[in-house]
C-alpha cells in the first residue's frame, strides 16, 4: 500500500473515519484510505461520461443520463485532460487548418 500522492511506502495510522482505517504518508503528509467507498462509481462508467462528453453532451445532460452528479462528470473529464498533457508532442505547430463557422448574436428585425 503506497501513498497515492506522492508513491511512497512508509506510513503510520492515523485514525478511523467513516468505518475505514486512515493512514498518513510520513513523507509527504497527505492522509489517505485504502478501501474504496463503496460509493465510488467503476471505470467504465467513467470511460461511458467521456465518450458522451466527446459526442458533445453537456455535463448537467451526462449526470443525468448516467444518474451521477455533474460535479462528478466534470472532475472526470478534468482528471482524463490532465493526463492528455503528457501526451502533448513538444514540436511547434506550423500550419493550422480550420472551417468557417458563422454565429448571429442579436435581434433579428423582420421587415413587413
Amino acid at each position: 500500500m503506497n501513498c497515492p500522492k506522492c508513491n511512497s511506502s512508509s506510513h503510520k495510522k492515523n485514525g478511523i473515519v467513516g468505518g475505514r482505517q486512515r493512514y498518513k504518508c510520513s513523507d509527504c503528509g497527505y492522509n489517505y484510505t485504502v478501501e474504496l467507498k463503496s460509493t465510488a462509481f467503476s471505470a467504465s462508467v467513467k470511460r461511458q461520461a467521456l465518450q458522451l462528453y466527446l459526442e458533445g453532451l453537456g455535463f448537467r445532460s451526462i449526470g443525468r443520463f448516467l444518474g451521477v452528479s455533474h460535479v462528478s462528470v466534470q472532475k472526470w473529464i478534468k482528471k482524463f485532460g490532465q493526463g492528455l498533457e503528457d501526451l502533448k508532442s513538444e514540436n511547434e505547430i506550423s500550419v493550422v487548418e480550420m472551417d468557417e463557422m458563422h454565429t448571429y448574436i442579436g435581434i433579428k428585425k423582420w421587415h413587413c
